[in-house]
C-alpha cells in the first residue's frame, strides 16, 4: 500500500507567515505539520510515499529530504497549480501505478493516527474509506450524508448542509477511484474536488465505507486551529529538562527545555517546549506555548503563542498571548504602552511598541 500526501497550496489564511514558508512546515510543538503525517503513514506501515508539492517545492525538499529519517521513500509529484484534492490524485496515477493508497492532507493533525483505520481498510478492501468526525461549522468542508450508516451523499462546502459530519483530511482509495477523477468535471472553484470523485464511486456502485473518528483531528490552515493542535499536542508530553535551570527560576508541569536552552530567573509553567540554545530570561512563560530554537524572552510574559527560530520578544509590559510569530521577528518595547498585544507576523519582521 502506498501514500499520497499533498502538500501544495499557498496557505493564504496563514498569511502573511505563509508568504516565506510552505504552511506545511510551520511548526506545531515545535515540530513542521507535515512530519506528523509522515510519521503517521509510517507507523501504518506505509513505506512509499508520494508528495504531491506547488510552489514550496524546494522548501518542502530540502525539509524532507529523500524520507529516510523515517524509513520511508519519498518521491516528489508537482502540481503546476492548485487544482483540487481529486486532481492531485490523476497526477500520481503514474506512481501509484495502481494500488490501494492513503491519501493524507499534509496540514492535517489526527490525535489517535491512522493505523486502525488503514488496517480495517486493508481487511475490508472498500473502493473508498472516509474518515468523519462532526464539526460545528460543517458549510466550511466536505459534508458526507448517511442513511443507514452508508454513504449517500457527499458534498463540497455546502451553504445548507444536511449533515454535521465533516471529511477528515485523510482518505484510502483503491484503484477503483482513477475512474471517477476522470470522469468528473471542474467545480465552481475551478478545481476538481475529491467529494465529486467520491460520490462517483458511489454513483457507479462502489463500496465507500464511513468511519467516524474518535479523539480529536486539527485542520492546521487558520491560526486558531493552530494554536488549538500546538495545545493538544503540548498536554501528551512528558516531562524532559535537559537545558539549564538556574536557582532562581521555576519550571512548573510537563515542561520541555531542550540541550542547550538556559532558564535564568524566570518561571515556566507547563505544558510547554523550549528548544534548543533558547533564552529565557526575567521572563513568565505559560502553558501552550512552544518557543522554537535560538529564541530569546527578555522580561516578557508569554503563553498560548507558537514563536519560531531567532524570534526575541524584550521588556514587554503586557502579556503576549494567542499569538504566532514567525522566524527572526523582534518585539520590544517603546514608550506608550498599550493594554493588551496579539500578533501574527511574518519572518524577519520587527514590531516597536510605545510607552
Amino acid at each position: 500500500m502506498k501514500g499520497l500526501i499533498l502538500s501544495g497550496g499557498k496557505g493564504s489564511r496563514l498569511r502573511p507567515l505563509t508568504y516565506t514558508r510552505a504552511k506545511q512546515l510551520v511548526p506545531v510543538a515545535n515540530k513542521p505539520v507535515l512530519f506528523y503525517g509522515i510519521e503517521a503513514l509510517a507507523a501504518a506501515g506505509v513505506r512509499d510515499i508520494g508528495m504531491v508539492v506547488g510552489d514550496t517545492r524546494e522548501e518542502i525538499r530540502a525539509a524532507v529530504g529523500d524520507g529516510s529519517r523515517w524509513n520511508v521513500k519519498v518521491t516528489y509529484i508537482e502540481q503546476d497549480a492548485p487544482r483540487g484534492l481529486a486532481h492531485a490524485v490523476l497526477i500520481s496515477e503514474a506512481f501509484l501505478a495502481n494500488e490501494p493508497f492513503v491519501m493524507y492532507l499534509g496540514d492535517n493533525l489526527l490525535k489517535t493516527g491512522i493505523t486502525p483505520f488503514v488496517e480495517e481498510f486493508v481487511r475490508r478492501r472498500p473502493a473508498a474509506q472516509i474518515l468523519l468526525t462532526r464539526v460545528p461549522d460543517p458549510q466550511m468542508f466536505g459534508v458526507a450524508e448517511l442513511a443507514d450508516g452508508q454513504v449517500v451523499r457527499l458534498v463540497e462546502k455546502p451553504k445548507d448542509p444536511k449533515s454535521d459530519l465533516a471529511l477528515v483530511g485523510v482518505y484510502m482509495f483503491g484503484p477503483e477511484v482513477f475512474e471517477s477523477v476522470r470522469r468528473i468535471t471542474p467545480s465552481v472553484r475551478n478545481e476538481l474536488e475529491i467529494t465529486d470523485a467520491i460520490q462517483d464511486l458511489i454513483d457507479r456502485g462502489c463500496a465507500v465505507h464511513p468511519h467516524l473518528v474518535d479523539g480529536w483531528w486539527k485542520d492546521t490552515g487558520k491560526l486558531d486551529d493552530m494554536l488549538e493542535a500546538n495545545r493538544l499536542i503540548l498536554e501528551t508530553f512528558d516531562r524532559r529538562v535537559d537545558g539549564a535551570v538556574d536557582a532562581d527560576s521555576r519550571v512548573e508541569g510537563k515542561v520541555v527545555v531542550e540541550a542547550g536552552a538556559q532558564i535564568v530567573r524566570s518561571v515556566v509553567r507547563g505544558p510547554t517546549i523550549i528548544g534548543a540554545d533558547a533564552k529565557i530570561e526575567q521572563a513568565y512563560v505559560g502553558p501552550f506555548t512552544s518557543i522554537m530554537n535560538n529564541v530569546e524572552i527578555r522580561g516578557s510574559e508569554i503563553e498560548h503563542s507558537i514563536v519560531l527560530e531567532g524570534s526575541v520578544l524584550s521588556d514587554l509590559s503586557n502579556r503576549v498571548i494567542d499569538s504566532l510569530i514567525g522566524r527572526n521577528v523582534r518585539i520590544y518595547r517603546q514608550p506608550l504602552k498599550p493594554s493588551a498585544y496579539r500578533f501574527m507576523l511574518g519572518d524577519n519582521s520587527e514590531v516597536g511598541i510605545r510607552w
